[in-house]
């Protein structure tokens, strides 16, 4: 049998296994529901969903629940994917009819 205090140990590891595992899910629904977002070509909301992405995994990489390093490169892979679906989109209908005359 193991001694007390390993024993606590235990139980400590646990709770924060639990919670951890709570904003890392959050981190990954957050990170989904942007990628879905720009995947459909909803940029107005994706950048809403983008922005909140980032701002929970800061908070994960601020209580390490993940590496710093973690989060930032999701935070890249996330914004680039952003700013490819605003460069792909066609500009405003403004626009061509500048170009048409």
């Amino acid at each position: 049998m193991a001694n007390k205090s390993a024993q606590k140990a235990v139980r400590a590891s646990g709770r924060r296994q639990e919670r951890n595992q709570a904003d890392r899910s959050k981190v990954k629904t957050d990170i989904a529901r942007a990628e879905q977002l720009i995947a459909a070509g909803n940029l107005e909301a994706a950048r809403d969903a983008v922005k909140i992405a980032i701002s929970e995994l800061d908070k994960a990489a601020e209580k390490q629940i993940l590496h710093a390093n973690n989060a930032a490169r999701r935070k890249s892979r996330l914004l680039k994917k952003l700013n490819q679906a605003a460069a792909a989109k066609p500009k405003s209908s403004k626009s061509k009819e500048k170009e048409e005359e």
